[in-house]
C-alpha cells in the first residue's frame, strides 16, 4: 500500500470516528446545555461568560503553540516533547499567576463585582490546558481520533452532567457552571496523559529548538489574532450593555456555535493532520480541500438555514419563554456558521503550503475593523453586535478560503458549480422549514407543532428532493456521502457510479 493511500486511509477513519464523537458530543453538550440554562437563567449565564472570556484569553496565552510543532514537524523525537512540555508548563503557569491577579481589574472593566472570584477560579485552567496540549497533540499526530473522542466526551460527562447539574441542583448558581469547567478540563488532562503518557523531565533549550519556537511563535500570533475576533463582539457587550445581556448573546451564540464547532472539532484536525503528510502532493491536496468545501456549502449550510428558520420556535420550545429574546441572536448568529466552518477547514491548507503567518495577517483589517464597529455600535443593542460579528465571520471566509484556493489553484470555475448547488438546496430548506413552521401553527397551539412541522419539513423536504434528483449534490458531495457514511440508497448509488465511470 502506497504512503499516500495509507494516509487516506487513517483519514477516513478518523473522520469517521469524529463523527461519532460529533454526534455524541452535541447531544450531550445540548441537553446538558438546555438544563443549566432552564435552571440557570440569563444572567448567571451572563457572569459566567464574562469570566470566561478573560479566561479563554489566558488560554491562548498558556497554549503559546509549542505543541503545534509535535503534529506539524515531520519527524519528532523524545526532546522535542520534552521540550513542547517544558514550555507549556511555565507559558501556562504564568497565565494562571498573572490572570488571577488581575482579576479586580477584569471586574472592573466589566462594572461587575461579581466576576473576580469567578475569574481568579477559572484561571486555574489556563496550567492545566496548557499541559494537557502536548498529548493531545501526540494523539492527532498518531491520528487517534477514537481515543480523542472518548477522552472528550468522557471529560464532559463528568464535568457538566455529573459535577455542574448536580451543584445547580443544590443551588449554587453561577458557581455550577465554574466547577463543571475546573472539572471538565482536568479529566481531560488525566484521561490525555493516561492514553499518551511521555516524559515529563523539563527540557528548557536544544540544538532543535528553534524549528519548535518558530511554530509556536506564528501558531500564538495567528491564535492571538483569532481569538480577538472570535471574542470581541462579547468584550464589547459586556462593557456596554449587562450580565443579562451577555447571558441571552451566549446562550444564542453557543447554541449556534455547537454543532458548527463540533463540526470542526471533528474535520479540522483530521484534516490537518493528513495534510501535513500530503504537503508534496498537492493534487491530493486540492481534490481534498474542494471535497470538504462542497461538503459544507451543500449539506451543512442547509441545515443552519433550517435552524435559522425555526429560531423562535426552537429558543421558546426548548429553552423557555426566559430566553425568548435570544431567538433573532441565534437566527443571525446560525446563517453565519457555514462561513465559520469554510474559514475553520480553508487554515489547514495555508498551514500545509508554507503560509503559516497569512492566518493571522490576512484577519489583521478584519480585526482592526471589528475595533473600530463594536465600540461604535455596541451600545444599540446585542442584535447589532451579532450582525458585526456575523460580518467578520463573512470577511474572514473571503479572504482566507481566496488564499487557499489560489495556493491550490482554484479559480472560479471549479467553485461556481458547487456555489449553485449550494443555492438550490438553502433555498429548498428555507422555503420548506418556513412552510412546515406555519403548518405547525396551524395545526394547533401546541407550542411543539411549529417546531416539528419546520423541522422535519426542512430535513424531509432535502432528503426527498436528494433522493429523487442526486445531481444537485454533485459528484464530490456524492463521494464524501458514500465513503463515511452507511450504504446509499439506490439512485444515489447509482449516480455516484455514473459520476465515476465518467
Amino acid at each position: 500500500m502506497s504512503a499516500g493511500h495509507d494516509i487516506e486511509r487513517k483519514s477516513v477513519s478518523a473522520v469517521k470516528w469524529a463523527v461519532v464523537g460529533t454526534v455524541a458530543r452535541f447531544a450531550l453538550q445540548l441537553c446538558t446545555q438546555v438544563v443549566l440554562a432552564r435552571m440557570l437563567g440569563p444572567e448567571v449565564y451572563g457572569l459566567f461568560a464574562l469570566g470566561l472570556i478573560v479566561m479563554t484569553f489566558s488560554n491562548f496565552l498558556a497554549d503559546f503553540g509549542f505543541s503545534w510543532g509535535l503534529i506539524q514537524n515531520q519527524q519528532i523525537d523524545d526532546k522535542d516533547i520534552r521540550f513542547a512540555f517544558t514550555w507549556q508548563f511555565i507559558s501556562g503557569g504564568v497565565a494562571t499567576v498573572l490572570l488571577f491577579l488581575l482579576a479586580p481589574m477584569v471586574a472592573q472593566y466589566f462594572n461587575e463585582p461579581r466576576v473576580e472570584p469567578i475569574v481568579r477560579w477559572l484561571s486555574l485552567t489556563c496550567v492545566i490546558s496548557a499541559v494537557t496540549a502536548p498529548a493531545s497533540s501526540l494523539l492527532r499526530r498518531n491520528m487517534d481520533f477514537r481515543a480523542l473522542n472518548i477522552i472528550q466526551i468522557t471529560s464532559y460527562v463528568v464535568g457538566y452532567l455529573v459535577v455542574g447539574i448536580g451543584c445547580a441542583y443544590m443551588g449554587l448558581g453561577v458557581w455550577s457552571l465554574v466547577a463543571a469547567w475546573l472539572t471538565q478540563t482536568l479529566s481531560a488532562f488525566l484521561l490525555s496523559i493516561l492514553r499518551h503518557p511521555h516524559s515529563w523531565w523539563p527540557l528548557l533549550w536544544y540544538p532543535g529548538a528553534r524549528d519548535f519556537t518558530q511554530v509556536g511563535v506564528t501558531v500564538f500570533a495567528t491564535n492571538l489574532c483569532n481569538w480577538f475576533l472570535n471574542n470581541l463582539d462579547r468584550i464589547f457587550l459586556g462593557r456596554y450593555l449587562n450580565a443579562h445581556a451577555v447571558g441571552l448573546y451566549n446562550i444564542a451564540y453557543n447554541l449556534a456555535n455547537t454543532p458548527n464547532s463540533l463540526f470542526l472539532t471533528a474535520l479540522q484536525p483530521a484534516f490537518l493532520a493528513a495534510g501535513a503528510r500530503l504537503q508534496d502532493d498537492r493534487a491530493r491536496l486540492r481534490e481534498a480541500y474542494l471535497s470538504v468545501i462542497a461538503m459544507i456549502w451543500i449539506v451543512i449550510a442547509p441545515m443552519f438555514v433550517a435552524l435559522a428558520c425555526i429560531a423562535g420556535d426552537l429558543i421558546g420550545t426548548v429553552y423557555g419563554p426566559a430566553w425568548a429574546d435570544s431567538a433573532s441572536l441565534f437566527a443571525i448568529l446560525a446563517l453565519a456558521m457555514p462561513l465559520y466552518i469554510t474559514w475553520g477547514m480553508s487554515t489547514p491548507i495555508l498551514w500545509n503550503t508554507g503560509g503559516k503567518h497569512l492566518e493571522s495577517l490576512l484577519q489583521l483589517p478584519v480585526l482592526l475593523a471589528m475595533l473600530y464597529a463594536l465600540p461604535t455600535f455596541a451600545g444599540r443593542g446585542a442584535d447589532t453586535v451579532a450582525l458585526i460579528a456575523a460580518g467578520s465571520l463573512l470577511a474572514r471566509a473571503l479572504v482566507v478560503g481566496a488564499a487557499a484556493c489560489r495556493r491550490l489553484g482554484i479559480g472560479v470555475a471549479d467553485l461556481a458549480p458547487m456555489a449553485g448547488r449550494s443555492v438550490v438546496v438553502v433555498l429548498i430548506a428555507t422555503g420548506a422549514s418556513l412552510a412546515g413552521g406555519m403548518l405547525g401553527r396551524l395545526a394547533g397551539r401546541a407550542p411543539m407543532l411549529p417546531l416539528a412541522g419546520g423541522a422535519l419539513a426542512g430535513v424531509g423536504v432535502v432528503v426527498l428532493v436528494v433522493l429523487l434528483f442526486p445531481r444537485v449534490l454533485g459528484a464530490r458531495v456524492a463521494t464524501m456521502l458514500a465513503r463515511f457514511s452507511p450504504p446509499l440508497p439506490g439512485r444515489l448509488s447509482g449516480y455516484l457510479s455514473a459520476c465515476n465511470k465518467g
